[in-house]
């Protein structure tokens, strides 16, 4: 099995759903939590393991730890959600006012990157195999945005998309394309610093990127960043699953690469894919899983969900050979019932509010993760 981790990004604010920011104060007092640009998310981060259990834990437990210090500074709570559901767009509310990229984030981007996420990192210490793996979770990329998107809202509206942080998050730089080797990809990120179109190396936001300890020279996981804040943990684990098998199938078949394996024409292969890719990222911005997008590696036209059911068929026996086929099995319920997108939608075609949709939310979110937290972590020392 391969070590995985990641980054979630998650609002504070209220229980009528208003987002206030407390980044700089929960930074101060809580191990772990760090800023972002914007005080009214905050972000922290999971040591990489191996097993399923251990990573629920490391999930479940700083959010206890955090909810309980926003009890103490008054009746505040997480809000789930991957954009500014309420309102508060048009204001930027800076966490660190002397920050130079901060300034630069605030005066080119504004509040289209006050977004909340699940970054997803799975280690790779092989930088070529590293590189091969990126190829191939780029162009399968809109898929986990399909099963995660929870940005239906901005700003108290309707917006008519099931992922509005990704239908306006600033990829960055606009031309990404896909990294043939690890010298390409070194070449390539010098450039961009050279050319400003990068502030430094951590300024490179698609929706997958190498990522280490001294990029882009020192590399050793693969980080899918495309992923709306996913609120139930589980969920979130089942994603990564199907992530993890897809990847131990690459490493056992490397002829799954999509450089090798697209019928596309070879002399633009790498651009024609770049192209269809950020297409069907963009469907499945609108319309998640049932976005209809075209497969990578023909070009047929197919619907989101039928492909994520395809892929989960193949990945399987792998999943189950290494022992984790059962962190699978809530990808059925998403595809049954709809991502949380889909389901808060369909409470506003019930006749909810989108305060109300979101009210609902926030305690359905604390009432689950209680309950994993009395069933999976040892009690919280106060």
């Amino acid at each position: 099995m391969l070590t995985k981790g990641f980054e979630v990004e998650m609002y504070t604010g209220t229980p009528a759903a208003d987002i206030v920011g407390f980044s700089d104060r929960i930074v101060a007092a809580l191990d772990g939590f760090v800023r972002e640009p914007d005080s009214r998310n905050v972000e922290y981060t999971t040591a990489p393991f191996c097993r399923y259990e251990r990573l629920l834990c490391e999930l479940v437990r700083p959010r206890q730890q955090l909810r309980s210090y926003l009890k103490q500074l008054g009746n505040y709570t997480l809000i789930p959600g991957s954009t500014l559901s309420t309102g508060g767009s048009r204001e930027f509310h800076r966490s660190d006012p002397h920050n130079p990229y901060h300034a630069y984030i605030e005066q080119t981007y504004g509040t289209t990157v006050v977004t909340a996420s699940i970054h997803i990192n799975i280690g790779m210490p092989d930088p070529e195999t590293l590189m091969r793996a990126c190829r191939l979770v780029k162009v399968e990329a809109p898929l986990y945005l399909a099963l995660s998107a929870a940005s239906p809202f901005l700003d108290g509206e309707v917006t008519g998309y099931h992922s509005t942080r990704w239908s306006v998050f600033p990829k960055t730089p606009q031309q990404v394309p896909l990294f043939e080797s690890h010298s390409h990809y070194i070449r390539w990120t010098e450039e961009q610093l050279a050319l400003g179109t990068m502030q430094n190396v951590r300024h490179l936001w698609d929706s997958v990127r190498p990522n280490g300890d001294r990029r882009p020279y020192s590399l050793n996981r693969l980080e899918l960043r495309i992923c709306d804040l996913v609120s139930d943990p589980l969920t979130l684990l089942a994603i990564t699953a199907l992530l993890e098998a897809r990847l131990m199938q690459l490493i056992a078949d490397p002829s799954l690469d999509p450089l090798e394996a697209s019928c596309l024409p070879a002399h633009s292969r790498a651009e024609d894919l770049v192209s269809l890719t950020n297409t069907n990222e963009q469907a499945v911005a609108k319309l998640s899983l049932d976005a209809e997008l075209r497969h990578w590696q023909d070009g047929r036209s197919i619907l989101a969900r039928d492909w994520i059911e395809l892929l989960q068929q193949e990945i399987w026996d792998s999943a189950k050979k290494q022992g984790f086929s059962c962190f699978l099995m809530p990808l059925k319920k998403v595809l049954r019932e709809g991502n949380e997108a889909q389901r808060w939608l369909h409470w506003i075609d019930q006749g909810l509010s989108v305060r109300s949709v979101m009210q609902q939310a926030i305690q359905e979110v604390e009432q689950q993760e209680m309950a994993l937290a009395d069933e999976i972590c040892q009690p919280l020392v106060a």
